[in-house]
């Protein structure tokens, strides 16, 4: 059994208060983990400043290079984490173990972090719009049109209090190091490990550990971070994101509410993209904020929601380290049936139909843990009660809706995959602001491309756009 610590800007923290995290489906420890309290995460957060001062002692060229050499590191070396050494393999088998998700899929999401950290100076590129990076390090600059630009970094470290639901978050906080910005992260109980192999990483590549803080704890670790910080990132439900929507200094990733819209004038056709839908549906066991959860259709509904219910329906539950396993355990005791109860409740509205519930019982139960297989409803309206839910597991409803309906009753979309040639909707759809990520064509909901910004940009939040002139000549344009 692996014992992790906290780690307080770098330096692990013998803690009196641990808990335990043990295997979903046995129950055997895997892991002793020391908390720390809110005061704690307070006291440190006033050294936050120090964290920056450190990393600006590297040029951020040389911290993207360091990145790449923790990516190689992450994914294939045997890294000190906490007290014993985890090899790949280990990482794999512990993430599964706590969380229920099939080892594939951890596989899957540790290539998706390295794959951000290797190509770390595209993706801040893109994300910059092709800002000389010095300027970001140094706080001014001459961009090419030979004008003098500044950005102010708004904060030492990035706060962030990170989820359990999936490892492939991660890709979030990751290049606020290379950077120039510390990070005082809180890890999700259930997935500590993706946070403290990053870390031990990072540490193993050369970027010096003091720039980040590891804080296991309870709720008062959350509000700590979120208050001591200047800019923190949160990932919750609806009532978090209500809870910090308009506060500038936090970044809230709630649901996502992701979409597929079928236009008019490929509806006729949905067939051929029977594929994207299911695999919208389906990818990484439901569990994420890209995956779509509903499918909006002005005709053919009914037709669509069966296909899909017969692809989907038939799903079984499968161990964790089958590779053809497609679904993941909800790992907290009780937690399966009350959302199967909550489900239940919504069924029984008027204009809502399961199409699912002929392919078997949709709630798998066992002793520690249980499975929700994979659900498909048809709802003969946007107004149902059920459209506007997401769960944790694979489960979509398909509503009816006319095309000129569509942007306005939809609500928020993180990701939005518009099956359309329509350049006028396609016009409507660009300008909507309800939805985030905008894909035009039949693009699963789940494939990003990373050298985009996901749900917001990280540098516009990160750094301040400031006016800045200095006279000239000035010895402060020497090297500029």
């Amino acid at each position: 059994m692996i014992e992790l610590s906290p780690l307080r800007w770098g330096r692990p923290y013998e803690s009196l208060e641990t808990i335990d995290v043990s295997h979903f489906a046995t129950g055997e420890p895997i892991a002793k983990i020391g908390t720390v309290n809110g005061g704690i995460v307070t006291r440190d957060l006033r050294q936050a400043d120090k964290a920056r001062e450190v990393l600006r002692q590297f040029s951020i060229d040389d911290l993207i290079e360091r990145a790449g050499r923790a990516a190689e590191l992450f994914e294939s070396a045997t890294l000190a984490v906490g007290s014993g050494a985890q090899s790949p393999d280990d990482f794999v088998l512990q993430q599964s173990a706590s969380t229920g998700l099939p080892e594939h899929m951890c596989r899957s999401n540790m290539q998706k972090n390295a794959f951000v950290l290797k190509n770390m100076r595209q993706i801040l590129d893109a994300l910059t719009r092709g800002l000389d990076l010095n300027i970001l390090s140094r706080g001014y600059g001459k961009e090419s049109r030979d004008v003098i630009v500044s950005f102010q970094a708004q904060a030492g470290a990035l706060g962030a209090v990170l989820p359990n639901n999936s490892p492939g978050v991660h890709t979030l906080w990751m290049p606020v190091v290379p950077l120039q910005i510390g990070l005082a992260l809180k890890p999700g109980s259930q997935e500590p490990w993706t946070a403290y192999r990053i870390t031990a990483a990072f540490a193993e590549a050369g970027i010096p550990p003091e720039c980040i803080s590891l804080y296991p704890g309870g709720h008062d670790v959350g509000q700590a971070i979120l208050g001591g910080c200047q800019r923190s990132m949160i990932f919750g439900s609806l009532q978090t994101v209500a809870q910090y929507a308009g506060n500038p200094k936090v970044q809230v990733h709630g649901p996502g509410f992701s979409k597929i819209f079928l236009g008019d004038d490929c509806v006729d056709r949905w067939p051929d993209f029977l594929d994207v839908m299911v695999e919208s549906i389906l990818s990484n066991g439901g569990r994420s904020c890209i995956n779509a959860s509903n499918v909006f259709a002005s005709r053919h509904t009914r037709e669509i929601a069966e296909a899909l219910a017969e692809r989907l329906g038939p799903v079984e539950p499968l161990p964790p380290n089958d590779p053809q396993a497609a679904l993941a355990a909800f790992t907290t005791p009780g937690m399966g049936a009350a959302v199967w109860k909550m489900l239940e409740s919504d069924l029984n509205e008027a204009g809502v139909e399961h199409l699912t519930e002929s392919y078997g019982p949709r709630l798998v139960e066992h002793e520690r843990y249980a499975f929700l297989r994979p659900m498909i409803v048809h709802a003969d309206s946007p107004d149902r009660g059920i459209v506007s839910k997401e769960f944790m597991f694979p489960f979509a409803s398909v509503v009816a809706c006319p095309q000129a309906e569509m942007i306005k009753r939809s609500g928020y979309t993180l990701v939005g995959t518009a099956i359309t040639e329509n350049e006028h909707w396609i016009q409507q759809l660009a300008d909507a602001t309800s939805i985030d990520r905008l894909n035009v064509g039949p693009i699963p909901t789940n494939r990003l491309n990373w050298l985009q910004p996901h749900e917001g940009n990280l540098i516009d939040f990160l750094f301040r756009s400031r006016a800045l002139q200095v006279a000239a000549p000035h010895p402060a344009l020497a090297n500029v």
